[in-house]
């Protein structure tokens, strides 16, 4: 005898395969992400300089922060403009640490600048920086904290589209002009700089700096797997509805503003991450970290490599910066034309980005552009089936 499936056996089995289709293809995205994060560890040093692969270790970093802004822009639709302020504290307070690391023999016991505008006693707001426990916290939970303050106060009035992307391009002007007019407190437009040792190593000798490469290729693979998880989960989904028609989610009896909120938290506090790799990379952290053009460069980086793909925020933020280094050395006087002529190619041929044209055949579609057919999306069979090609003949060919 047999049993016909029901509607609802039939939907359960079709959910059943869509979790195990899934599940198999994260699988083997964190199996690729582990290889790739392998070879960038073991295989890159040996084919890079010293000096290559610290840029490489920089523009890694630098990743981070858009794989966040990627998370709020290309999933949820907010355009932020100001990420510059969380990146900077988050070098900030990895760079107060380490201003704080003196010689065993030292007779002052404040950081070398403050002499100079006639500081005697170390500020007070530092004095907890000198934990390298603290510090670690700092720089993620700092960052998080103003953004979700900033976020709630924005979100809650239901300030949304350009006039969000306004209020966090304003509030970097306010975050640059306050941190470099403190030349007493954090050295102001000079910065934080001159750092020796972290827990005791040497931060300039080449063992350090490929430790600190290797943490940072570590950390980009946990952030991607963070926002992977986040963005392919029931959150992922519920913020590319906030994205595409959120009046509709709020009818649907979800709160936007909190889960705006806790995503832009997320994004700031993987932004404070990316400030402190970079800080101790290059080392040294200034106001410039705050300025608009560079928080205007990290929406370059997500939109040049797709956003809405999370890959396409750390291949655009690695290949951008790359090719600014590679034709400011090649070109020093006319690279910035290189530059702009990159990001209008970009803008007019591949508006979904580098990842985004991949994804839409787009070697088909410029193979196309010298003759050659495109394969049909659906039904490929057809393509090679002889009295199709005997119907299309005849009709090119009447």
């Amino acid at each position: 005898m047999t049993v016909e499936a029901t509607p609802e056996t039939k939907e359960g089995e079709r959910l059943s395969l869509a979790k195990s289709r899934q599940r198999r293809r994260l699988l083997i995205e964190g199996i690729a992400v582990a290889a790739i994060a392998l070879i960038l560890i073991l295989v890159m040093p040996a084919l890079l300089s010293d000096f290559r692969l610290n840029l490489l270790g920089r523009f890694l970093a630098l990743a981070i922060v858009a794989l966040g802004i990627d998370l709020i822009w290309g999933y949820t639709g907010m355009l932020s403009l100001g990420h510059g302020i969380f990146f900077a504290l988050g070098g900030y307070a990895l760079g107060m640490h380490l201003s704080l690391q003196f010689p065993p023999d030292a007779t002052s016991k404040i950081p070398e600048f403050m002499p100079l505008y006639g500081v005697t006693e170390l500020p007070w707001f530092w004095k907890p920086f000198g934990s390298f426990g603290f510090t670690v916290l700092a720089m993620v939970l700092i960052p998080g904290a103003i953004a979700a303050l900033f976020g709630f106060l924005v979100f809650r009035n239901r300030i949304r589209g350009v006039y969000f992307a306004i209020l966090t391009q304003a509030s970097t002007v306010v975050f640059f002009n306050f941190f470099n007019g403190q030349q007493k407190l954090i050295n102001g437009t000079n910065g934080l700089t001159n750092y020796n040792t972290l827990l005791g190593a040497d931060v300039n000798s080449n063992q350090t700096q490929f430790a600190f490469y290797s943490i940072t290729v570590i950390l980009l693979a946990a952030a991607y797997a963070l926002c992977r998880w986040l963005a392919g989960g029931r959150f992922g989904k519920l913020l590319i509805a906030i994205r595409d028609d959120e009046p509709r989610v709020r009818f649907s009896g979800y709160d936007p503003t909190i889960y705006k909120v806790l995503v832009f938290a997320i994004s700031a506090g993987l932004a404070g991450i990316a400030g402190a790799l970079f800080t101790v990379q290059t080392g040294i952290i200034s106001p410039k970290a705050m300025d608009i053009a560079f928080s205007i460069e990290m929406v370059i980086w997500v939109a040049v490599g797709g956003r809405g793909t999370l890959v396409g925020a750390v291949v655009g933020a690695v290949l951008v910066n790359f090719a600014k280094s590679i034709l400011s050395e090649q070109f020093p006087e006319i690279w910035l034309f290189f530059q702009g002529a990159l990001f209008l190619i970009v803008v007019m041929l591949v508006p979904d980005g580098i990842v985004g044209w991949l994804r839409d055949r787009g070697f088909q579609k410029l193979f196309a552009i010298f003759g050659r057919r495109q394969k049909l999306a659906t039904y490929p069979s057809l393509e090679e089936d002889p009295d199709i090609e005997r119907d299309r003949q005849e009709i090119e060919d009447p």
